[in-house]
């Protein structure tokens, strides 16, 4: 359905899709859930270029998933970070995560990133209840560590980013 019509339809998966419907736009979630704040952060993450990465945070913007504000005033530079209507896709972000360790990752690979449950202290598993006590996985609930392999992974995009410029 494209964006345009979207809003014509009562079908909230065509209308979520409208807003989040592209791998840029999840990626860049992924990265503000991740931490990462400033552009260039963004874009060496996700491997979008400038102006893919501009144009998704502009309409982030706009749905209201994610607000500018000024970190720097000469020369004007902004970091990014979710409102909480962005804070609301986490779930989203878990079942795609889940999903994706489940299906698309082989087990040798290991996870990307293990959550340890804040509530129980035990490991979170995949979600949407933790593996060790049952209870409703939160984002505030969550710590997350890296895979060294994933941290590895993270930390060469962004030393690769840094070299092209």
């Amino acid at each position: 359905m494209k964006d345009n019509t979207a809003d014509q339809t009562l079908c909230p998966v065509a209308r979520s899709e409208a807003v989040v419907g592209d791998r840029w736009t999840v990626l860049l979630l992924r990265e503000l859930f991740m931490g990462s704040h400033h552009f260039e952060e963004l874009q060496a993450q996700t491997e979008a270029t400038p102006q893919m990465v501009a144009t998704r945070l502009k309409k982030l913007e706009a749905d209201g998933l994610v607000e500018r504000r000024v970190y720097n005033k000469r020369p004007l530079r902004h970091q990014y970070h979710l409102t909480e209507k962005g804070e609301a896709f986490y779930p989203v972000l878990l079942a795609l995560r889940a999903w994706g360790e489940t299906w698309v990752k082989s087990q040798k690979e290991g996870r990307a990133v293990n959550f340890t449950h804040r509530i129980c202290g035990k490991p979170a598993g995949l979600g949407p209840v933790c593996d060790s006590c049952g209870k409703p996985l939160r984002r505030e609930d969550l710590l997350a560590k890296q895979a060294p392999k994933y941290q590895k992974e993270r930390e060469a995009r962004w030393e690769g980013f840094k070299a092209s410029r």
